[in-house]
């Protein structure tokens, strides 16, 4: 079953890199990955919105909104302007070679 995308896709910051979400099949991966330690209500809010608009009881759009919301109170979310910015300085700063 193919599952929704999101009107635009939402960028979260990784630890190494910065990761593009760009559905609910996305954020289903990216949460399963979530740590248990971090396990809190608030995951289990989105997992229920998440699975919720799977199933086609809410709208994609709402748990769009939660999963960013999710990534903002947990400082991984990524500003779509400030993706090039973070490249650049990410291949600069990490990748090794001459200056």
């Amino acid at each position: 079953m193919a599952l929704d995308f999101f009107k635009a896709p939402i960028f979260a910051q990784r630890k190494h890199f910065i990761q593009e979400i760009a559905g609910l099949d996305d954020v289903f991966d990216f949460l399963d990955e979530w740590p248990n330690s971090k396990r809190d209500s608030t995951y289990e809010t989105v997992v229920s919105v998440v699975r919720e608009a799977a199933c086609r009881q809410r709208p994609v759009a709402a748990a769009e909104e939660r999963f960013r919301q999710f990534l903002k109170s947990h400082d991984q979310f990524v500003s779509v302007e400030d993706v090039p910015m973070r490249f650049q300085w990410l291949s600069a700063g990490n990748l090794g070679g001459s200056s």
